[in-house]
């Protein structure tokens, strides 16, 4: 019973710590130098033609989306962080999106772990078919 109690806890404790977690804008809300269109274990980055108007277009279509605030930035500034949480645990992870010329640079990672599987790419492919479907 002692044992079930500690692991409880540690649950517990865990859990806490993934949702109560600083989020340090100096960490999370950077320039990416890269480009293009990407997939790794953690994150994804996509690149897509921008029109005018896109930026904020897509900062409406993201601050819709359940669990997704903004961390720092803003469309005006040409840069902006949000942070989306998952449902059950809260597990935070960032994405990054850039106006850069002529297009829009989106990298989505997670915080916690070595594998999103794939939840950043699907989140930021939904965002970009959501926005297409905005501008057409």
């Amino acid at each position: 019973m002692k044992l079930l109690s500690l692991i409880l806890l540690a649950v517990l404790g865990f859990g806490l710590w993934v949702r109560l977690a600083p989020s340090d804008p100096a960490r999370w809300h950077v320039s990416l130098m890269d480009s293009g269109n990407r997939d790794f274990a953690g994150a994804a980055i996509r690149t897509i033609p921008a029109r005018p108007g896109d930026m904020a277009r897509l900062d409406r279509i993201i601050r819709d989306t359940p669990r997704t605030t903004a961390l720092a930035g803003s469309p005006e500034e040409g840069m902006i962080t949000y942070v989306t949480r998952s449902r059950l645990w809260g597990f935070p992870d960032y994405t990054t999106v850039e106006a850069r010329a002529g297009s829009i640079v989106i990298h989505g990672r997670l915080r916690f772990g070595s594998s999103d599987m794939g939840v950043n790419r699907a989140r930021i492919e939904g965002w970009i078919a959501a926005l297409a479907a905005a501008g057409a």
